[in-house]
Protein backbone atom coordinates (compact mmCIF):
# COMPACT_ATOMS: atom_id res chain seq x y z
CA UNK A 1 0.00 0.00 0.00
CA UNK A 2 1.33 3.53 -1.19
CA UNK A 3 0.84 5.54 1.77
CA UNK A 4 0.18 9.13 1.74
CA UNK A 5 1.93 12.55 2.34
CA UNK A 6 1.75 13.59 6.00
CA UNK A 7 1.77 12.02 9.29
CA UNK A 8 0.53 8.13 9.20
CA UNK A 9 -3.52 7.75 9.38
CA UNK A 10 -3.90 7.27 13.72
CA UNK A 11 -4.75 3.44 13.32
CA UNK A 12 -1.99 2.72 11.13
CA UNK A 13 0.38 4.69 13.29
CA UNK A 14 -0.97 2.18 16.03
CA UNK A 15 -0.78 -0.62 14.29
CA UNK A 16 2.93 -0.53 12.58
CA UNK A 17 4.37 1.72 14.85
CA UNK A 18 3.34 2.03 18.80
CA UNK A 19 2.47 -1.91 18.59
CA UNK A 20 6.10 -2.76 17.58
CA UNK A 21 7.44 -1.40 20.64
CA UNK A 22 7.86 -4.08 22.57
CA UNK A 23 10.39 -3.61 25.25
CA UNK A 24 9.94 -1.34 28.41
CA UNK A 25 11.94 0.51 30.90
CA UNK A 26 10.13 1.01 34.25
CA UNK A 27 11.77 4.60 34.07
CA UNK A 28 9.73 5.72 31.36
CA UNK A 29 6.43 6.80 32.74
CA UNK A 30 5.12 8.57 29.22
CA UNK A 31 5.49 6.02 26.02
CA UNK A 32 4.32 7.07 22.72
CA UNK A 33 0.54 7.37 22.39
CA UNK A 34 -2.52 9.49 19.92
CA UNK A 35 -2.19 12.46 21.33
CA UNK A 36 0.99 12.57 23.53
CA UNK A 37 3.57 15.39 22.54
CA UNK A 38 5.86 14.09 24.66
CA UNK A 39 7.93 11.16 26.57
CA UNK A 40 8.55 11.34 29.99
CA UNK A 41 11.13 9.64 31.73
CA UNK A 42 11.69 9.01 35.89
CA UNK A 43 15.02 10.89 37.07
CA UNK A 44 14.42 10.62 40.41
CA UNK A 45 13.65 14.07 42.40
CA UNK A 46 12.72 15.57 38.59
CA UNK A 47 11.07 14.48 35.62
CA UNK A 48 12.86 14.67 32.07
CA UNK A 49 10.29 15.62 29.38
CA UNK A 50 11.39 15.03 25.60
CA UNK A 51 10.09 15.52 22.29
CA UNK A 52 11.51 15.30 18.56
CA UNK A 53 9.89 16.61 15.71
CA UNK A 54 10.51 17.30 11.90
CA UNK A 55 9.73 20.42 9.93
CA UNK A 56 9.32 19.61 6.08
CA UNK A 57 6.52 22.07 4.65
CA UNK A 58 8.68 25.18 5.02
CA UNK A 59 11.48 26.52 3.04
CA UNK A 60 12.50 30.63 4.29
CA UNK A 61 11.55 29.69 8.03
CA UNK A 62 12.81 26.44 8.52
CA UNK A 63 15.51 27.59 11.12
CA UNK A 64 13.03 29.05 13.36
CA UNK A 65 10.05 26.91 13.34
CA UNK A 66 12.59 24.16 13.54
CA UNK A 67 13.20 25.54 17.43
CA UNK A 68 9.48 26.16 17.71
CA UNK A 69 7.81 23.05 16.90
CA UNK A 70 9.23 20.47 19.64
CA UNK A 71 9.75 23.31 22.07
CA UNK A 72 6.21 23.35 21.83
CA UNK A 73 6.38 20.18 22.67
CA UNK A 74 7.41 20.41 26.19
CA UNK A 75 5.38 23.72 26.80
CA UNK A 76 2.41 21.69 25.87
CA UNK A 77 3.55 19.91 29.21
CA UNK A 78 3.65 23.22 31.12
CA UNK A 79 7.23 22.82 31.07
CA UNK A 80 10.32 25.27 30.47
CA UNK A 81 12.27 23.35 27.58
CA UNK A 82 16.28 23.70 28.74
CA UNK A 83 17.57 22.38 25.94
CA UNK A 84 17.33 21.24 21.60
CA UNK A 85 19.53 19.27 19.57
CA UNK A 86 18.51 19.59 16.03
CA UNK A 87 19.41 17.28 12.78
CA UNK A 88 20.12 18.97 9.91
CA UNK A 89 19.44 17.39 6.24
CA UNK A 90 20.32 20.00 3.17
CA UNK A 91 19.89 19.14 -0.49
CA UNK A 92 22.65 19.02 -3.15
CA UNK A 93 23.07 22.84 -4.19
CA UNK A 94 23.07 23.94 -0.61
CA UNK A 95 25.38 27.46 -0.15
CA UNK A 96 27.09 28.30 3.13
CA UNK A 97 24.72 31.05 3.24
CA UNK A 98 22.17 28.89 3.09
CA UNK A 99 23.12 27.10 5.96
CA UNK A 100 24.62 30.25 7.82
CA UNK A 101 20.75 31.93 7.03
CA UNK A 102 18.96 28.68 8.69
CA UNK A 103 21.31 28.43 11.60
CA UNK A 104 21.18 31.98 12.44
CA UNK A 105 17.44 32.08 12.67
CA UNK A 106 17.52 28.84 14.70
CA UNK A 107 20.07 30.31 17.31
CA UNK A 108 18.14 33.61 17.35
CA UNK A 109 15.01 31.89 17.89
CA UNK A 110 16.84 29.60 20.80
CA UNK A 111 18.24 32.28 22.39
CA UNK A 112 14.46 34.38 22.80
CA UNK A 113 13.34 31.38 24.38
CA UNK A 114 16.15 30.69 26.46
CA UNK A 115 17.35 27.61 24.91
CA UNK A 116 20.30 25.95 24.38
CA UNK A 117 21.42 24.30 21.19
CA UNK A 118 23.56 21.44 22.48
CA UNK A 119 23.83 19.31 19.52
CA UNK A 120 22.51 17.43 16.67
CA UNK A 121 24.05 16.82 13.23
CA UNK A 122 24.14 18.69 9.65
CA UNK A 123 24.82 17.33 6.30
CA UNK A 124 23.95 17.95 2.21
CA UNK A 125 22.58 14.61 0.77
CA UNK A 126 20.67 13.71 -2.70
CA UNK A 127 17.80 12.24 0.02
CA UNK A 128 15.88 15.46 0.43
CA UNK A 129 15.10 18.02 -2.48
CA UNK A 130 14.64 20.73 0.22
CA UNK A 131 15.81 21.62 3.44
CA UNK A 132 14.75 19.24 6.44
CA UNK A 133 15.00 19.57 9.89
CA UNK A 134 14.17 16.94 12.64
CA UNK A 135 14.74 18.87 16.57
CA UNK A 136 14.75 17.47 19.68
CA UNK A 137 13.98 19.13 22.57
CA UNK A 138 14.53 18.86 26.70
CA UNK A 139 12.56 20.19 29.28
CA UNK A 140 12.82 19.41 33.52
CA UNK A 141 10.45 19.85 36.06
CA UNK A 142 9.34 18.28 39.46
CA UNK A 143 8.75 14.59 39.84
CA UNK A 144 4.63 14.04 39.04
CA UNK A 145 4.07 17.86 37.98
CA UNK A 146 3.86 17.04 34.07
CA UNK A 147 0.64 18.33 33.02
CA UNK A 148 -1.30 15.16 30.97
CA UNK A 149 -4.67 14.43 29.13
CA UNK A 150 -5.34 11.30 31.19
CA UNK A 151 -6.88 13.81 33.41
CA UNK A 152 -9.84 15.05 31.23
CA UNK A 153 -13.51 14.45 32.62
CA UNK A 154 -16.55 15.62 30.86
CA UNK A 155 -17.57 19.07 31.66
CA UNK A 156 -14.14 20.05 31.40
CA UNK A 157 -13.65 23.09 28.93
CA UNK A 158 -11.89 23.04 25.47
CA UNK A 159 -9.29 26.32 25.34
CA UNK A 160 -7.46 27.01 23.16
CA UNK A 161 -4.73 30.02 22.67
CA UNK A 162 -4.60 32.90 19.59
CA UNK A 163 -5.80 31.74 16.21
CA UNK A 164 -6.43 28.86 14.67
CA UNK A 165 -4.30 27.93 11.52
CA UNK A 166 -1.26 30.55 12.33
CA UNK A 167 1.54 28.70 11.02
CA UNK A 168 0.23 27.42 8.23
CA UNK A 169 -1.10 30.41 6.92
CA UNK A 170 2.18 32.16 7.59
CA UNK A 171 4.04 29.28 6.09
CA UNK A 172 1.96 30.24 2.75
CA UNK A 173 2.12 33.77 2.89
CA UNK A 174 6.00 33.85 3.10
CA UNK A 175 6.76 30.60 0.67
CA UNK A 176 3.88 32.30 -1.78
CA UNK A 177 4.39 35.54 -1.53
CA UNK A 178 4.75 36.77 -5.21
CA UNK A 179 1.99 34.45 -6.11
CA UNK A 180 -0.41 35.96 -3.61
CA UNK A 181 0.40 39.26 -4.54
CA UNK A 182 -0.18 38.86 -8.54
CA UNK A 183 -3.70 37.44 -7.66
CA UNK A 184 -6.62 39.67 -8.54
CA UNK A 185 -10.29 39.91 -7.18
CA UNK A 186 -13.68 39.63 -9.61
CA UNK A 187 -12.77 43.33 -10.26
CA UNK A 188 -9.36 43.03 -11.41
CA UNK A 189 -8.10 44.79 -7.98
CA UNK A 190 -4.99 43.04 -5.89
CA UNK A 191 -6.82 39.99 -3.93
CA UNK A 192 -4.14 41.01 -1.19
CA UNK A 193 -2.61 43.97 -0.16
CA UNK A 194 1.20 44.64 0.39
CA UNK A 195 -0.11 45.36 4.41
CA UNK A 196 -2.16 42.19 4.64
CA UNK A 197 0.75 39.84 3.01
CA UNK A 198 3.44 41.25 5.79
CA UNK A 199 0.54 40.38 8.18
CA UNK A 200 0.30 37.00 7.35
CA UNK A 201 3.89 36.39 7.10
CA UNK A 202 4.30 38.00 10.70
CA UNK A 203 2.24 34.98 11.93
CA UNK A 204 5.09 32.95 12.17
CA UNK A 205 6.69 35.46 14.58
CA UNK A 206 3.63 34.15 17.10
CA UNK A 207 4.47 30.72 16.54
CA UNK A 208 5.74 29.89 20.20
CA UNK A 209 3.23 28.32 23.15
CA UNK A 210 6.04 28.06 25.72
CA UNK A 211 4.86 31.13 27.20
CA UNK A 212 1.09 30.37 27.72
CA UNK A 213 2.25 26.58 27.86
CA UNK A 214 3.76 27.39 31.34
CA UNK A 215 1.43 30.05 32.51
CA UNK A 216 -1.30 27.04 32.05
CA UNK A 217 0.67 24.70 33.90
CA UNK A 218 0.65 27.08 37.04
CA UNK A 219 -2.66 27.44 36.79
CA UNK A 220 -3.20 23.62 36.54
CA UNK A 221 -4.59 21.80 33.45
CA UNK A 222 -6.46 18.41 32.44
CA UNK A 223 -4.12 18.41 29.68
CA UNK A 224 -2.91 20.50 26.39
CA UNK A 225 -1.73 19.81 23.14
CA UNK A 226 0.22 22.22 20.58
CA UNK A 227 -2.52 22.60 17.17
CA UNK A 228 0.57 21.26 15.07
CA UNK A 229 -0.67 18.83 11.65
CA UNK A 230 -4.31 18.31 11.40
CA UNK A 231 -5.04 21.72 13.16
CA UNK A 232 -7.77 22.41 15.75
CA UNK A 233 -9.75 20.06 15.09
CA UNK A 234 -6.86 17.17 14.94
CA UNK A 235 -5.69 18.45 18.34
CA UNK A 236 -8.55 18.24 19.97
CA UNK A 237 -9.74 14.57 18.27
CA UNK A 238 -6.18 13.08 19.50
CA UNK A 239 -6.86 14.75 22.94
CA UNK A 240 -9.64 12.75 23.35
CA UNK A 241 -8.13 9.58 22.41
CA UNK A 242 -5.59 9.73 25.54
CA UNK A 243 -8.75 9.93 27.99
CA UNK A 244 -11.24 8.33 26.01
CA UNK A 245 -13.66 10.87 26.32
CA UNK A 246 -16.05 13.06 24.08
CA UNK A 247 -16.24 16.38 22.99
CA UNK A 248 -18.17 19.04 21.86
CA UNK A 249 -16.47 21.92 19.70
CA UNK A 250 -17.93 25.23 18.39
CA UNK A 251 -17.21 26.59 14.92
CA UNK A 252 -18.70 30.01 16.05
CA UNK A 253 -16.41 30.36 18.74
CA UNK A 254 -12.96 28.99 16.80
CA UNK A 255 -10.92 32.61 15.93
CA UNK A 256 -9.81 32.92 12.52
CA UNK A 257 -7.49 35.75 11.31
CA UNK A 258 -8.69 37.92 8.40
CA UNK A 259 -5.41 36.38 6.38
CA UNK A 260 -5.95 32.98 7.05
CA UNK A 261 -9.65 33.50 6.05
CA UNK A 262 -8.44 34.41 3.01
CA UNK A 263 -5.38 32.62 2.24
CA UNK A 264 -7.94 29.59 2.81
CA UNK A 265 -10.38 30.57 0.95
CA UNK A 266 -7.71 31.16 -2.23
CA UNK A 267 -6.63 27.65 -1.92
CA UNK A 268 -9.50 26.01 -1.26
CA UNK A 269 -8.00 24.56 2.14
CA UNK A 270 -10.05 24.41 5.80
CA UNK A 271 -8.35 26.24 8.60
CA UNK A 272 -9.78 24.14 11.21
CA UNK A 273 -7.28 21.06 9.61
CA UNK A 274 -4.54 23.88 8.55
CA UNK A 275 -1.26 23.46 10.61
CA UNK A 276 -1.14 26.24 13.70
CA UNK A 277 1.88 26.07 15.60
CA UNK A 278 1.59 28.97 17.94
CA UNK A 279 -2.18 27.81 19.22
CA UNK A 280 -2.19 25.56 22.39
CA UNK A 281 -5.41 23.60 23.16
CA UNK A 282 -5.83 23.60 27.28
CA UNK A 283 -8.48 21.64 29.00
CA UNK A 284 -9.51 23.24 31.46
CA UNK A 285 -11.44 22.29 34.97
CA UNK A 286 -14.72 23.40 35.07
CA UNK A 287 -14.15 25.43 37.56
CA UNK A 288 -10.58 27.03 36.46
CA UNK A 289 -12.04 28.46 33.19
CA UNK A 290 -11.58 32.13 34.83
CA UNK A 291 -8.15 32.01 36.49
CA UNK A 292 -6.96 29.62 33.47
CA UNK A 293 -8.79 33.39 31.05
CA UNK A 294 -6.42 35.66 34.15
CA UNK A 295 -3.27 34.13 33.23
CA UNK A 296 -3.42 33.99 29.66
CA UNK A 297 -4.50 37.87 30.38
CA UNK A 298 -1.51 38.27 32.47
CA UNK A 299 1.00 36.25 29.97
CA UNK A 300 -0.35 38.98 26.98
CA UNK A 301 -2.34 35.78 24.89
CA UNK A 302 -5.29 35.54 23.59
CA UNK A 303 -7.78 32.44 24.86
CA UNK A 304 -10.89 31.17 23.96
CA UNK A 305 -13.45 28.68 24.87
CA UNK A 306 -14.22 26.71 22.38
CA UNK A 307 -15.99 23.70 23.70
CA UNK A 308 -16.61 21.55 26.15
CA UNK A 309 -15.52 18.07 26.88
CA UNK A 310 -18.46 14.91 26.79
CA UNK A 311 -18.80 11.82 28.24
CA UNK A 312 -17.00 9.34 25.04
CA UNK A 313 -21.03 8.17 24.26
CA UNK A 314 -21.61 11.37 23.10
CA UNK A 315 -18.48 11.21 20.69
CA UNK A 316 -16.20 13.27 19.14
CA UNK A 317 -18.33 16.80 17.34
CA UNK A 318 -18.69 20.12 15.74
CA UNK A 319 -21.35 22.45 15.71
CA UNK A 320 -21.43 24.37 13.11
CA UNK A 321 -21.84 28.12 13.32
CA UNK A 322 -25.66 28.16 11.94
CA UNK A 323 -26.60 25.65 14.17
CA UNK A 324 -25.58 27.89 17.42
CA UNK A 325 -23.40 26.15 20.21
CA UNK A 326 -24.43 23.95 23.69
CA UNK A 327 -25.95 21.48 25.09
CA UNK A 328 -28.13 19.55 23.10
CA UNK A 329 -26.88 20.02 19.56
CA UNK A 330 -26.24 17.05 17.31
CA UNK A 331 -23.26 18.35 15.47
CA UNK A 332 -21.18 16.38 13.20
CA UNK A 333 -18.62 14.07 13.98
CA UNK A 334 -14.94 15.22 13.63
CA UNK A 335 -12.88 12.66 11.92
CA UNK A 336 -9.28 11.46 12.81
CA UNK A 337 -6.55 13.73 11.39
CA UNK A 338 -5.41 12.73 8.09
CA UNK A 339 -3.08 14.67 5.72
CA UNK A 340 -2.38 18.42 6.81
CA UNK A 341 -4.03 20.89 4.50
CA UNK A 342 -0.80 22.70 4.03
CA UNK A 343 0.16 19.57 1.80
CA UNK A 344 -2.27 20.79 -0.63
CA UNK A 345 -0.76 24.01 -1.36
CA UNK A 346 2.83 22.84 -2.08
CA UNK A 347 4.01 22.46 -5.12
CA UNK A 348 0.48 23.97 -7.12
CA UNK A 349 -1.41 27.36 -8.00
CA UNK A 350 -4.13 28.11 -6.29
CA UNK A 351 -7.60 27.34 -7.25
CA UNK A 352 -9.74 28.86 -9.24
CA UNK A 353 -12.07 31.73 -7.47
CA UNK A 354 -15.85 30.25 -7.58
Amino acid sequence: MILPTGKLDSDLLKQIVFDKITYRNDDVKVRPGIGEDCACMDFGDFDCVMSTDPITSAVNDIGRLSIHITCNDIASNGVQPLGIMLAVMLPEGTTDQDVEHIMGQAAETAAALKVEIIGGHTEITPAVKQPVIVSTAIGKTAAGTSQSGNDMVPGDWIMMTKTCGLEGSGIIACDYASMLAQEKDAAGDPLFTEEEIHRAQSFLDRVSVVAEGVAAGRVGTHGMHDITEGGILGAVWEMCQIAGTGAEVWEKEIPIEPETEKICRLFDIDPLRLISSGSMVIIAPADKRQAMEDAMAAAGVRISAIGRITEAAEGIRMIRKASGSGAGQSGEEIDPPYMDEIYKVAGRKPVERR
